[in-house]
């Protein structure tokens, strides 16, 4: 394994543990905030969802730059 692929796999082990920790406690998250105000609880899962896809925009993005 050389050495851009041993960075690639660990950033995405840290990709998957965060994402993977936030996703285990978004339905706690929600309902107590859901107690407070039900739209902050979906605006809080909908930045959940947004916050993934962003991640992978800007690897893609940083993807793009190496190669050029």
């Amino acid at each position: 394994m050389d050495r851009d692929t041993r960075n690639a796999a660990i950033g995405a082990l840290w990709v998957l543990l965060l994402f993977g920790i936030a996703a285990y406690y978004l339905p706690t998250v929600m309902l107590a905030v859901g107690r407070v105000s039900t739209v902050l609880a979906a605006v809080i899962a909908a930045v959940f969802m947004v916050a993934i896809f962003v991640v992978f925009w800007l690897r893609g993005r940083s993807q793009r730059k190496k190669d050029h």
